[in-house]
Protein backbone atom coordinates (compact mmCIF):
# COMPACT_ATOMS: atom_id res chain seq x y z
CA UNK A 1 0.00 0.00 0.00
CA UNK A 2 1.39 3.36 -1.00
CA UNK A 3 2.40 5.83 1.68
CA UNK A 4 -0.03 8.43 0.28
CA UNK A 5 -2.91 5.95 0.56
CA UNK A 6 -1.98 5.10 4.14
CA UNK A 7 -1.89 8.76 5.06
CA UNK A 8 -5.29 9.27 3.45
CA UNK A 9 -6.79 6.40 5.44
CA UNK A 10 -5.28 7.73 8.68
CA UNK A 11 -6.75 11.17 8.04
CA UNK A 12 -10.21 9.69 7.36
CA UNK A 13 -10.06 7.61 10.55
CA UNK A 14 -9.03 10.66 12.58
CA UNK A 15 -11.90 12.69 11.11
CA UNK A 16 -14.39 9.92 11.92
CA UNK A 17 -13.13 9.72 15.51
CA UNK A 18 -13.33 13.50 15.91
CA UNK A 19 -16.85 13.61 14.48
CA UNK A 20 -17.91 10.81 16.80
CA UNK A 21 -16.37 12.55 19.80
CA UNK A 22 -18.13 15.81 18.90
CA UNK A 23 -21.47 14.02 18.51
CA UNK A 24 -21.09 12.42 21.94
CA UNK A 25 -20.15 15.84 23.36
CA UNK A 26 -23.36 17.40 22.02
CA UNK A 27 -25.52 14.68 23.60
CA UNK A 28 -24.48 15.89 27.06
CA UNK A 29 -26.41 19.13 27.57
CA UNK A 30 -28.55 20.87 30.18
CA UNK A 31 -32.20 19.97 29.73
CA UNK A 32 -35.14 22.20 30.59
CA UNK A 33 -36.88 21.20 33.81
CA UNK A 34 -40.32 19.61 33.80
CA UNK A 35 -42.09 22.83 34.80
CA UNK A 36 -41.43 24.18 31.30
CA UNK A 37 -44.24 22.01 29.94
CA UNK A 38 -46.76 23.78 32.16
CA UNK A 39 -45.51 27.14 30.85
CA UNK A 40 -45.82 26.01 27.24
CA UNK A 41 -49.40 24.92 27.93
CA UNK A 42 -50.36 27.96 30.01
CA UNK A 43 -53.15 30.44 29.29
CA UNK A 44 -50.78 33.41 29.29
CA UNK A 45 -49.14 34.91 26.22
CA UNK A 46 -49.60 33.02 22.97
CA UNK A 47 -46.79 30.49 22.46
CA UNK A 48 -46.12 29.13 18.99
CA UNK A 49 -43.37 26.76 17.89
CA UNK A 50 -42.28 26.69 14.26
CA UNK A 51 -39.08 25.06 13.07
CA UNK A 52 -36.27 26.11 15.41
CA UNK A 53 -38.19 29.09 16.74
CA UNK A 54 -40.39 29.38 19.81
CA UNK A 55 -42.45 32.56 19.53
CA UNK A 56 -44.02 34.04 22.65
CA UNK A 57 -46.48 36.81 21.82
CA UNK A 58 -48.07 39.34 24.16
CA UNK A 59 -51.81 39.93 24.33
CA UNK A 60 -53.14 42.41 21.79
CA UNK A 61 -54.05 44.90 24.54
CA UNK A 62 -50.48 45.35 25.79
CA UNK A 63 -48.51 44.67 22.59
CA UNK A 64 -45.69 47.24 22.39
CA UNK A 65 -44.69 46.24 18.84
CA UNK A 66 -41.21 45.55 20.19
CA UNK A 67 -39.38 42.31 19.46
CA UNK A 68 -36.59 40.48 21.30
CA UNK A 69 -34.65 37.56 19.81
CA UNK A 70 -32.93 35.32 22.36
CA UNK A 71 -29.83 33.14 21.86
CA UNK A 72 -29.57 30.36 24.53
CA UNK A 73 -26.49 29.51 26.55
CA UNK A 74 -24.08 26.85 25.32
CA UNK A 75 -25.34 23.28 25.64
CA UNK A 76 -28.61 24.44 27.20
CA UNK A 77 -31.96 23.28 25.81
CA UNK A 78 -33.53 26.40 24.32
CA UNK A 79 -36.97 26.06 25.91
CA UNK A 80 -35.34 26.38 29.35
CA UNK A 81 -35.59 30.15 28.82
CA UNK A 82 -39.33 30.13 28.16
CA UNK A 83 -40.31 31.27 31.70
CA UNK A 84 -38.01 34.31 31.47
CA UNK A 85 -39.33 35.27 28.05
CA UNK A 86 -42.95 34.70 29.07
CA UNK A 87 -42.46 37.35 31.76
CA UNK A 88 -41.26 39.76 29.07
CA UNK A 89 -44.23 38.89 26.85
CA UNK A 90 -46.52 39.69 29.79
CA UNK A 91 -45.08 43.20 29.55
CA UNK A 92 -45.79 43.56 25.85
CA UNK A 93 -42.59 42.23 24.23
CA UNK A 94 -42.76 39.73 21.35
CA UNK A 95 -40.03 37.18 22.14
CA UNK A 96 -38.42 34.83 19.64
CA UNK A 97 -36.37 32.02 21.18
CA UNK A 98 -33.91 30.34 18.79
CA UNK A 99 -33.01 26.66 19.09
CA UNK A 100 -29.38 26.45 18.00
CA UNK A 101 -27.74 23.59 16.09
CA UNK A 102 -26.23 21.19 18.64
CA UNK A 103 -27.40 23.69 21.32
CA UNK A 104 -24.40 25.88 20.46
CA UNK A 105 -25.03 29.41 19.19
CA UNK A 106 -21.61 29.47 17.52
CA UNK A 107 -23.12 27.39 14.70
CA UNK A 108 -25.75 29.98 13.76
CA UNK A 109 -24.61 33.46 14.79
CA UNK A 110 -26.83 35.04 12.13
CA UNK A 111 -30.00 33.22 13.23
CA UNK A 112 -31.74 36.53 13.85
CA UNK A 113 -31.61 37.34 10.13
CA UNK A 114 -34.23 34.64 9.56
CA UNK A 115 -36.53 36.33 12.08
CA UNK A 116 -36.76 39.87 10.70
CA UNK A 117 -38.70 38.99 7.54
CA UNK A 118 -41.25 36.81 9.34
CA UNK A 119 -42.73 39.49 11.56
CA UNK A 120 -44.73 42.54 10.61
CA UNK A 121 -45.61 45.37 12.94
CA UNK A 122 -42.41 45.23 15.01
CA UNK A 123 -40.91 48.72 15.21
CA UNK A 124 -37.86 47.94 17.37
CA UNK A 125 -35.77 44.78 17.64
CA UNK A 126 -33.45 43.78 20.47
CA UNK A 127 -30.99 40.89 20.49
CA UNK A 128 -30.36 39.12 23.79
CA UNK A 129 -28.32 36.11 24.80
CA UNK A 130 -27.13 34.13 27.81
CA UNK A 131 -23.53 33.00 28.27
CA UNK A 132 -22.26 31.65 24.90
CA UNK A 133 -25.48 32.92 23.34
CA UNK A 134 -24.60 36.36 24.66
CA UNK A 135 -21.10 36.19 23.21
CA UNK A 136 -22.48 35.22 19.80
CA UNK A 137 -25.09 37.98 20.04
CA UNK A 138 -22.29 40.47 20.64
CA UNK A 139 -20.39 39.01 17.69
CA UNK A 140 -23.43 39.46 15.43
CA UNK A 141 -24.00 43.05 16.56
CA UNK A 142 -20.38 43.91 15.82
CA UNK A 143 -21.26 44.07 12.11
CA UNK A 144 -25.07 44.37 12.12
CA UNK A 145 -25.97 47.02 14.66
CA UNK A 146 -28.08 48.99 12.14
CA UNK A 147 -30.91 46.46 12.44
CA UNK A 148 -31.22 46.65 16.22
CA UNK A 149 -32.28 49.06 18.96
CA UNK A 150 -30.16 47.36 21.62
CA UNK A 151 -28.13 44.39 22.84
CA UNK A 152 -28.85 42.55 26.11
CA UNK A 153 -26.28 40.18 27.62
CA UNK A 154 -26.99 37.83 30.52
CA UNK A 155 -23.92 36.36 32.19
CA UNK A 156 -21.79 37.33 29.18
CA UNK A 157 -19.24 39.90 28.06
CA UNK A 158 -19.57 42.33 25.16
CA UNK A 159 -16.80 41.38 22.74
CA UNK A 160 -16.06 44.94 21.66
CA UNK A 161 -17.03 48.51 22.37
CA UNK A 162 -20.32 48.08 20.53
CA UNK A 163 -21.80 50.98 18.62
CA UNK A 164 -25.18 50.11 20.10
CA UNK A 165 -26.93 50.53 23.45
CA UNK A 166 -25.93 47.52 25.53
CA UNK A 167 -27.14 46.14 28.85
CA UNK A 168 -25.13 43.56 30.79
CA UNK A 169 -26.72 41.67 33.69
CA UNK A 170 -24.88 39.16 35.85
CA UNK A 171 -25.12 37.62 39.31
CA UNK A 172 -22.63 38.12 42.11
CA UNK A 173 -22.41 34.34 42.53
CA UNK A 174 -21.64 33.71 38.85
CA UNK A 175 -18.15 32.24 39.09
CA UNK A 176 -17.68 32.51 35.33
CA UNK A 177 -17.87 36.31 35.24
CA UNK A 178 -14.93 38.56 36.01
CA UNK A 179 -16.33 42.10 36.46
CA UNK A 180 -12.93 43.58 35.61
CA UNK A 181 -13.36 42.31 32.04
CA UNK A 182 -16.51 44.35 31.46
CA UNK A 183 -14.46 47.27 30.14
CA UNK A 184 -16.64 47.63 27.04
CA UNK A 185 -19.92 47.61 28.95
CA UNK A 186 -21.48 50.97 29.77
CA UNK A 187 -24.77 49.79 31.28
CA UNK A 188 -24.14 47.08 33.88
CA UNK A 189 -26.42 45.64 36.52
CA UNK A 190 -25.27 43.20 39.19
CA UNK A 191 -27.88 40.92 40.76
CA UNK A 192 -26.85 40.40 44.36
CA UNK A 193 -27.11 36.70 45.17
CA UNK A 194 -27.75 35.65 41.58
CA UNK A 195 -25.70 33.05 39.70
CA UNK A 196 -25.14 31.90 36.11
CA UNK A 197 -27.79 29.22 35.71
CA UNK A 198 -30.81 30.99 37.17
CA UNK A 199 -31.49 33.04 34.05
CA UNK A 200 -32.94 29.80 32.69
CA UNK A 201 -34.81 26.79 34.09
CA UNK A 202 -32.41 23.90 33.59
CA UNK A 203 -31.23 23.02 37.07
CA UNK A 204 -27.78 23.77 38.46
CA UNK A 205 -24.72 24.29 36.29
CA UNK A 206 -21.31 22.73 36.84
CA UNK A 207 -18.81 25.19 38.27
CA UNK A 208 -21.46 27.78 39.06
CA UNK A 209 -21.80 29.55 42.39
CA UNK A 210 -24.61 28.85 44.83
CA UNK A 211 -27.34 31.48 44.50
CA UNK A 212 -28.73 33.07 47.65
CA UNK A 213 -31.93 34.11 45.87
CA UNK A 214 -34.51 31.99 44.08
CA UNK A 215 -34.54 31.34 40.35
CA UNK A 216 -37.85 33.19 40.07
CA UNK A 217 -36.49 36.21 41.93
CA UNK A 218 -33.43 36.39 39.67
CA UNK A 219 -35.63 36.24 36.59
CA UNK A 220 -38.04 38.86 37.96
CA UNK A 221 -35.15 41.24 38.58
CA UNK A 222 -33.77 40.53 35.12
CA UNK A 223 -37.10 41.28 33.45
CA UNK A 224 -37.46 44.50 35.44
CA UNK A 225 -34.01 45.70 34.32
CA UNK A 226 -34.58 44.70 30.70
CA UNK A 227 -37.87 46.61 30.62
CA UNK A 228 -36.21 49.68 32.17
CA UNK A 229 -33.51 49.45 29.49
CA UNK A 230 -36.07 49.18 26.69
CA UNK A 231 -38.11 52.06 28.11
CA UNK A 232 -34.98 54.25 28.11
CA UNK A 233 -34.36 53.55 24.43
CA UNK A 234 -37.93 54.15 23.22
Amino acid sequence: MRTVTKIGIIIIVILIVLMGAFYIYTLDYYRADEKILSVLNSDGPSIERTGRLTIIKPNDENDRHTGLVFYPGGKVEAIAYTPLLEKLADRGITCVLVKMPFNLAVFDINAIDKVFDNFSGITDWYLAGHSLGGAMSSSYVNENSDHLAGLILLGAYPLNDEDIHTLVIYGTEDHGIDPSKLEYAHNIFEIVGGNHAYFGNYGEQKGDGRASISRQEQQDITVSKIMAFINEEQ
